[in-house]
């Protein structure tokens, strides 16, 4: 059993300190899945890595946070799932400003309309990410992982007690089904 796992199992106890020794032990890990996925955002995003793990690291361990982790990999994708919700109100937070946010209307006649923000990639990816969700939960999953949370097909594979070949055949079908969603969303 790692270090990580002992630690997290004294966490679920709720013996004292238990969150406090956890943070040395995950905080470089989570950095770099941070990084990992930050480093697929445009220059100029105001969301720093650190910041990133910060703001997931007081989902993980809040108040009123679930503190029940089984393993270092359920850990992660617990870290996983908390880094795309951020990821995904933060997109949103800007689309709303973007849009408007109590501005007047321009007409569009006037003004080159550009690309895609990187926001609204986020955005896009994460709703056919509900959509798969709903057609296969367990494909949803390893997208989750992989994409927002930067784990190996082998932790995956751990995390979701499935065979890593499982994990790569699953991960190629969900990303050809993404992509079909994303470019053809009706």
């Amino acid at each position: 059993m790692s270090d990580i796992t002992l630690v997290l199992n004294a966490v679920e106890r709720g013996e004292a300190g238990a969150s406090e020794n956890l943070l040395p032990l995950v905080y470089e890990d989570l950095r770099r899945l941070a990084a990992a996925r930050m480093a697929q955002e445009a220059a100029g995003q105001t969301l720093q890595p650190t910041a990133l793990v910060h703001e997931a690291w007081l989902r993980l361990t809040g108040e009123g946070a679930p503190t029940s982790w089984q393993s270092r990999g359920h850990f992660f994708a617990a870290a996983a799932t908390a880094m795309r919700r951020i990821l995904v109100e933060n997109a949103r937070r800007k689309r709303r400003l973007k849009r408007g946010g109590g501005e007047a209307h321009v007409n569009l006649d006037d003004v080159d309309v550009a690309e895609p923000s990187p926001d609204e990639d986020i955005l896009l990816v994460h709703e056919a990410l509900t959509k798969l969700e709903q057609a296969n939960p367990q494909q949803a999953k390893i997208v989750e992982l992989k994409f927002f949370g930067g784990l190996t097909n082998e932790e995956v594979a751990e995390h979701l007690s499935i065979a890593e070949r499982t994990v790569y055949r699953q991960w190629v079908c969900a990303k050809a089904r993404l992509f079909r969603v994303i470019r053809h969303p009706e």
